[in-house]
């Protein structure tokens, strides 16, 4: 069993983080799940929805899978040192540390990712990237796995990073049994990216 801490902060985009939570939840008997923020309670999501963080970062709870998502809340919470302080020393005692789209922002901002690959939402490329130039940033991927850490490009490719993870953990058969139990059709190749040629990182 991992415990996988989820970071909520205002802002968030709601599939960055629902989707994956979704793939993990499906393996109940692999996976516990709580939402940490800097203080119990709701939390807004950018379309309004909330959702209810039971952890906070006083808590100083250990977490075996750090999950981050992103969202336009990112662009205030690069600034807000006690997030990225947490974030960092929460980090670098997880097992894995996961992030979707923009959430490899804060984590760039933190150093953890720092000589590491990663890629993240390629609508936001640029300004994801100016948080972490020590990074080894990838333009055209749909996850990244380097070391310990997984990230996605932007929103939906949470979701198929989320199943890469567990391919990784758990073997592929297991990530296809989940995919079909949610009546997903799974990306399964990290290198599937139409959409850094459409914002014009890549060339066709």
């Amino acid at each position: 069993m991992k415990h996988i801490g989820a970071l909520v902060f205002p802002k968030f985009e709601l599939l960055d983080l629902c989707g994956p939570l979704q793939m993990f939840g499906v393996l109940k008997e692999n996976f516990s799940i709580s939402l940490v923020a800097a203080d119990k309670g709701s939390v807004p999501s950018n379309q309004h929805v909330e959702v209810i963080a039971t952890d906070s970062f006083t808590d100083h709870k250990p977490y075996d899978i750090l999950c981050v998502p992103g969202g336009i809340g990112t662009r205030d919470q690069v600034s807000n040192p006690k997030l990225i302080d947490w974030l960092k020393h929460s980090a670098q005692k997880a097992e894995y540390v996961l992030s979707v789209c923009t959430g490899s922002s804060l984590l760039a901002r933190s150093g953890v990712l720092d000589g590491f690959k990663a890629t993240t939402n390629k609508a936001a490329f640029d300004w994801v990237r100016s948080q972490g130039p020590k990074v080894n940033w990838q333009a055209k991927a749909r996850w990244v796995e380097d070391g310990k850490f997984f990230t996605s490009s932007g929103v939906t490719a949470g979701m198929d990073m989320a199943l890469g993870f567990i391919a990784h953990f758990r073997g592929d058969a297991k990530a296809r049994k989940v995919a079909k139990w949610s009546e997903y059709q799974w990306h399964d190749d990290p290198n599937w990216d139409p959409f850094a040629a459409i914002h014009g990182l890549v060339k066709d």
